[in-house]
């Protein structure tokens, strides 16, 4: 079963799928002997397939991108968080505050697939609802 610190682990892998031992050692504020064992552990249990490289290519073949704000009941937020995680379409799962208990971010080829995502995680125990907004377009901050 994945921990906290697997969830963030993977997380920043997505984040950054290059970003060395030392470099998440800091950011999980971890030895990198501890980096280097759940990496190993994670990578032999199968819970970490592998590692790839996102090109721009890679984004345009994404343009479905959408923000899914997910209530979760009592204390399997980790098993629910964990298991989203595995979705290819994940990008990134935020805990929040308010009405809402995480917030997922998806980019998927197109509007089926994001619908087979959204239903996925709409069947995982303990999530009891949720919403979901497409996202247009962004704008950056510039400077």
């Amino acid at each position: 079963m994945l921990d906290e610190t697997d969830l963030r682990l993977i997380a920043a892998l997505k984040r950054d799928g290059r970003a060395g031992l030392a470099q998440l050692a800091q950011d999980l504020d971890l030895s990198r002997n501890t980096v280097r064992a759940r990496l190993n552990r994670l990578t032999e249990t199968g819970e970490i397939q592998g590692f790839t490289a996102l090109t721009r290519a890679d984004l345009a073949e994404s343009p479905v991108r959408a923000l899914m704000m997910v209530a979760i009941e009592g204390t399997g937020t980790d098993r629910a968080v964990g298991r989203m995680l595995t979705l290819p379409a994940v990008q990134a799962v935020h805990s929040t505050t308010g009405r809402w208990d995480v917030i997922v971010e998806l980019a998927t080829d197109s509007l089926t697939h994001l619908d087979d995502t959204l239903a996925r995680i709409r069947r995982l125990d303990a999530v009891t609802q949720s919403e979901t907004h497409l996202l247009m377009s962004t704008r950056r901050a510039s400077g």
